[in-house]
C-alpha cells in the first residue's frame, strides 16, 4: 500500500489521554524492573500511534496547503499538540523519577534520560495556550508564503517556480525574477513583520514563565542541546568568521570575475555564465538515476531507496498550494521515513535526492527505535543534519549520471555552496541570539540588526538598488527564522562535520562509509558530540577544527580553472 492510501483517522486524544494515563501509572507503581520496562515499552507503543497520525495529517497538509479537510487537521494539531507534549512531559516525570530508573537507563542509554530531563524544562501546563497560539502563528507564515501567486512572464508561479529564473543565464531575466520575488516579500512586509514581533513577544512570555531569563534558553532546552549552549556556539560564530568568511569573500570575487560584472548584486545567484549546472532531465529522469546510484552505492542505500520507490514515500513536484522548501518526515507506525521537496529544474533537484535521502536513509536504519524508544529514531537535529549534508558528498562518484557534461560545474558549485554557505548560517543564528535576548527591539530595529550583521558574515552583499533588502529584509524569506528558531546553527555545524567525510572519503571511501553507516545506525542514542565521537569526527566547537578542514577545500577549489567551466 502506498501512502496516499494509508488511512488517517483524527487521533482521539481524550481517549488516548485516559490510556496513557494508565500506564503512566503502572511505571509509577512498578515493582520490579521488569515491570517498568512493559508499562515503558507499551507507552511508547501508544504515543506511536498518536505521532503517526500527525505526520500523516502535516505531510498532506503541505503537500497541498488549500486542501480543506487537511486544513483543518493543521489547526487540530496545532491547537492539540501542547496536550500531547503535556502528556509527554508526565511521562518524562515519572521515567526520570523511576525507582527503576538505574535498570532503564542500563537497557535504554543515558540519552533518553538526558532528553527527559531538558524536555521537563520546557513545558508547564500554565504555557499550553501560548503554544497553541505559537503555533497558529507559525502556520500563518507558512500558510502567507505558500499563497504567493507571482505574474511573471505570462504566467502565474508560486515562489518554487520562479527559482529557475533567478539563475538564467540573462541579467536582465534575473533582475526581473529576483524584483518579482521581493515585491511579494515587501507587499506583505508588515503582516511578516506582524507574525514575528507575535512570536518574539510570545516566545519570551513562555521563556520568562518557566523561569528561564530570555528565550534563548528555552530555545537550547526545546533543541535538546545537552552538551553545549550559546556560548560554544559563539566561539563557532568566531571560527567561521576568521576562516571561512575571507574564503567566502575570496570565492565570491572569483564568481564576480567569472560573470564579467562590476559588482555581485542581489539577482546574481548564477555562478557561470554558460548557466549553472542542471540535470538533464525531467523528475522521473531524475528518480530513476537516483534508483540506480543508491542500488550502486550500498546494500543498505538499494534496499533503502526502494523502500520509498515501493511504498510513494516522496512528493517532489512542485504545484500550486504546496508549502515551499523541502523536508524529511517519519510515520513510526509504519517505520517509514518520507521525502518532501519542490523540484524546479535546477541543480537542486538532484540535492533534495541526496540531502533529504540522507535524513531518511538514517531514519531507515534507525527504524525500530520507533516502537521502543521514539527520541532514538532522530537524534537532534545539529547531529540529523550531518547525515543529510554528508549524502550529498557521497552521491558525488554518480553526478555525471544527472549532469553529463555539467559535472565539474556541478561539483566546482556543490564545494564552494558549501563554504560560502556557512558564514550565512552564522549570521542567522547571531541576528536570533540578538532578537530573543532584546525582545523589545521594534520591527525596524530587528532588520536594522540583522542588515549590521549582514555586513560582518556576508560583506559582499550590497542593496543599493533593492531598499526592501538594504533595510534589512533578506530574512523574512528564511522559514526557520519563524517555525525553528535556532535551528539554522545546525546546517553549519553539520556542514563542518560533512566536509570532514569528503575528506575522509577522498582518503579512504570504504573506511569514510562505514563511520557513516555506524553513524546512521545510531540514530539518537546519543548527545551530538557523543555521535561526532563515534563517527571519528572532530567537533566543530574544537578550537582548530575549522581550520583544519578549509585548507584542503580551498586546495581543490584553487585547482580548478573555474573560468573554462
Amino acid at each position: 500500500m502506498k501512502f496516499q492510501d494509508w488511512p488517517y483517522e483524527r487521533p482521539d486524544l481524550e481517549a488516548f489521554g485516559k490510556r496513557f494515563k494508565e500506564l503512566l501509572r503502572r511505571l509509577e507503581d512498578a515493582a520490579t524492573a521488569d515491570d517498568a520496562n512493559e508499562a515503558f515499552e507499551a507507552i511508547n507503543a501508544a504515543r506511536v500511534s498518536v505521532s503517526s497520525m500527525f505526520a500523516i495529517a502535516r505531510i498532506r497538509h503541505t503537500i497541498d496547503t488549500t486542501d480543506p479537510f487537511y486544513k483543518e487537521e493543521q489547526s487540530f494539531i496545532d491547537d492539540h499538540s501542547p496536550v500531547y507534549q503535556g502528556l509527554i512531559n508526565d511521562y518524562y516525570k515519572a521515567l526520570v523519577a523511576s525507582g527503576h530508573r538505574g535498570a532503564l537507563e542500563e537497557r535504554w542509554g543515558r540519552q533518553l534520560f538526558a532528553t527527559a530531563e531538558l524536555g521537563l524544562k520546557t513545558f508547564d501546563p500554565s504555557i499550553v495556550e501560548e503554544l497553541k497560539e505559537e503555533n497558529r502563528k507559525s502556520s500563518e507564515y507558512v500558510k502567507l508564503v505558500a499563497s504567493a501567486r507571482i505574474d511573471f512572464d505570462g504566467e502565474e508561479r508560486t515562489l518554487s517556480q520562479l527559482a529557475p529564473f533567478l539563475q538564467s543565464t540573462d541579467r536582465e531575466t534575473r533582475r526581473r525574477a529576483a524584483d518579482a520575488r521581493y515585491a511579494f516579500f515587501e507587499a506583505n512586509e508588515a503582516i511578516v513583520d506582524g507574525i514575528y514581533d507575535d512570536l518574539v513577544k510570545l516566545r519570551t512570555r513562555i521563556a520568562r514563565k518557566l523561569g528561564y531569563a530570555n528565550f534563548v534558553e528555552l530555545a537550547y532546552a526545546r533543541m535538546a542541546r545537552t552538551d553545549y549552549g550559546p556560548r560554544q556556539v559563539a566561539a563557532f560564530r568566531e571560527q567561521v568568521l576568521e576562516h571561512i568568511v575571507p574564503v567566502a569573500q575570496a570565492l565570491g570575487e572569483r564568481r564576480r570575475a567569472r560573470l564579467g560584472v562590476d559588482k555581485l548584486r542581489y539577482y546574481d545567484g548564477l555562478s557561470f555564465l554558460t548557466g549553472n549546472p542542471t540535470p538533464k532531465g525531467g523528475p522521473d529522469w531524475i528518480v530513476a538515476r537516483a534508483k540506480a546510484m543508491y542500488a550502486e552505492m550500498s546494500p543498505e542505500t538499494d534496499e533503502f531507496f526502494r523502500f520509498l520507490l515501493d511504498g510513494g514515500l516522496m512528493d517532489l513536484e512542485s504545484k500550486k498550494g504546496k508549502r515551499v522548501g523541502g523536508y524529511c518526515s517519519f510515520i513510526g507506525s509504519r517505520k517509514a521515513p518520507f521525502i518532501f521537496s519542490n523540484f524546479n529544474g535546477t541543480a537542486h533537484d538532484v540535492d533534495v535526492l541526496t540531502h533529504e535521502a540522507g535524513h531518511a536513509f538514517q531514519a531507515y536504519l534507525s527504524r525500530d527505535f520507533a516502537e521502543t524508544v521514539p527520541e532514538y529514531v532522530h537524534p537532534t537535529l545539529d547531529a540529523c543534519e550531518i547525515h543529510s549534508m554528508s549524502m550529498e558528498f557521497f552521491a558525488w562518484p554518480w553526478m555525471e549520471s544527472f549532469f553529463e557534461e555539467d559535472t565539474d560545474k556541478y561539483k566546482f558549485s556543490h564545494l564552494s555552496g558549501a563554504l560560502t554557505f556557512l558564514p550565512y548560517g552564522a549570521a542567522v543564528d547571531e541576528f536570533q541570539h540578538v532578537v530573543y535576548e532584546r525582545p523589545e527591539l521594534t520591527p525596524a530595529e530587528r532588520k536594522a540588526a540583522w542588515r549590521e550583521i549582514e555586513r560582518k558574515y556576508c560583506p559582499g552583499r550590497e542593496y543599493d538598488d533593492m531598499p526592501f533588502l538594504e533595510r534589512g529584509g533578506y530574512w523574512h524569506q528564511q522559514q526557520h527564522i519563524f517555525k525553528s528558531p535556532f535551528y539554522y546553527i545546525d546546517y553549519a555545524l553539520a556542514q563542518i562535520c560533512a566536509l570532514q567525510y569528503w575528506q575522509r572519503a577522498n582518503g579512504d571511501r570504504a573506511e569514510a562509509w562505514d563511520s557513516f553507516v555506524r553513524l546512521c545506525r545510531a540514530g539518537g542514542s546519543d548527545s551530538f558530540t557523543g555521535l561526532v565521537r563515534l563517527a571519528g569526527l572532530r567537533s566543530p566547537f574544537e578550537d582548530g577544527c575549522v581550520s583544519s578542514i578549509v585548507g584542503d577545500i580551498a586546495a581543490w577549489l584553487n585547482g580548478i580553472d573555474d573560468k573554462a567551466l
